[in-house]
């Protein structure tokens, strides 16, 4: 998807090249190389590599896979906050600091966020994954392998998701792009003590919230920790500063937070379960952990949707607007064609994906018919 760059944003990539580039070229030449000749050593190389190998192997594919995550990742973060670039003589906008861009402060914070949502997610997929094995009293040795290490770590990362990697970035959001906290959540006035809107749906022609449930002065104290601190509505600002997509984005991010919220309760209470070992046997709790499975994935998108959302109408922040950074031969119709073919494409690999899942959960990690004699032993105790 880095040629769209080229082919449906040719005046970003003109102005911006000198600087993306870098952090682009890093990742296809460093992480990408890494991590896809690791996991053909991983995949197929059990049995030549040895138990020691074959733990090699399978860091380096993680340790590839999360240095990608950080180029792409402070490619992005630039664009929602420039630093470390000049303007040179012919209008192009070049790199001034190597360090500045790759350790920009709303790159470690978003990383550390994006990363942690990865992290939740195979968590959530693990534990469901052992509790389907739970629930169906099969290969209970590994259910229960499963979900213990995707409830223990889950919960630290549902916990460092909300504090201090979603704070931390919030507060970058609020001291950086002020319009795009109003659009999040939906404060058309300025306000002392603003609250924290729950629900509600934004009307933007009347400028208002309709229905709202909101706890009040929350939005104050979470984001500059005072109960009455100022917070701007959209209407301090010129209404082409606005977010092109403010009922979408407000939506989002709540849909974000929401799913962020449940996800700490009931990791939380699986934990707590876990801890007083009635977790195995409490299937109301392994029911809820293996519904959960799909939640991580709306939420990451939800996530990537608002902040991709919430930095319209600009491109790069406060340096070039969205519109102007298209290419300007490429036309609608040719970016539909495109768009409408990458849907088609990850529709068809998204089937594939769930049908190849489905099969090697349903396989089990041991040959059909074959129990274990600890797995025995767990039987004969229940």
């Amino acid at each position: 998807m880095e040629f769209q760059f080229g082919t449906n944003w040719a005046a970003f990539s003109k102005a911006a090249g000198g600087v993306i580039g870098q952090t682009l070229a890093m990742e296809g030449v460093f992480s990408f190389f890494l991590e896809s000749s690791s996991l053909g050593l991983f995949l197929f190389g059990e049995k030549k590599l040895g138990r020691i190998g074959h733990w090699v192997a399978a860091f380096l594919v993680f340790l590839g896979s999360w240095l990608s995550g950080y180029f792409i990742v402070a490619t992005d973060a630039w664009m929602q906050h420039p630093i470390g670039y000049r303007i040179g003589a012919n209008g192009a906008i070049e790199l001034a600091s190597f360090w500045d861009l790759l350790l920009n402060k709303w790159a470690l914070w978003q990383y550390a966020h994006t990363m942690l949502g990865a992290a939740q997610t195979g968590c959530f997929v693990m534990g469901g994954v052992g509790a389907f094995y739970l629930l169906t009293r099969r290969d209970q040795i590994y259910g229960r392998t499963f979900v213990r290490a995707g409830v223990i770590v889950g919960t630290v990362a549902a916990i460092l998701q909300l504090f201090p990697s979603g704070d931390m970035q919030g507060k970058l959001v609020a001291n950086n792009q002020p319009p795009t906290l109003a659009a999040m959540e939906g404060l058309f006035e300025s306000q002392e003590g603003a609250p924290l809107a729950i629900l509600g749906q934004p009307d933007v022609d009347k400028r208002r919230l309709d229905n709202p449930l909101e706890v009040p002065n929350m939005l104050s104290f979470l984001t500059y920790r005072q109960w009455r601190a100022n917070i701007k509505g959209l209407s301090d600002f010129p209404q082409t500063e606005w977010p092109d997509q403010i009922p979408l984005l407000y939506y989002s991010y709540h849909v974000m937070v929401g799913l962020g919220t449940i996800f700490i309760a009931v990791m939380a209470l699986a934990a707590l379960l876990q801890w007083r070992g009635k977790l195995y046997d409490s299937r109301w709790m392994l029911w809820i952990l293996m519904v959960c499975v799909p939640l991580p994935y709306i939420a990451n998108t939800a996530g990537w949707m608002t902040a991709e959302l919430g930095r319209q109408p600009w491109l790069i922040y406060g340096l070039m607007r969205t519109a102007s950074g298209i290419s300007p031969r490429v036309a609608a119709g040719n970016a539909w064609f495109t768009l409408i073919g990458f849907m088609g494409m990850y529709t068809v690999l998204g089937i594939l994906w769930l049908f190849l899942i489905y099969r090697e959960i349903e396989l089990g990690p041991e040959p059909r018919g074959h129990l274990q004699k600890d797995d025995a032993a767990v039987l004969v105790a229940d």
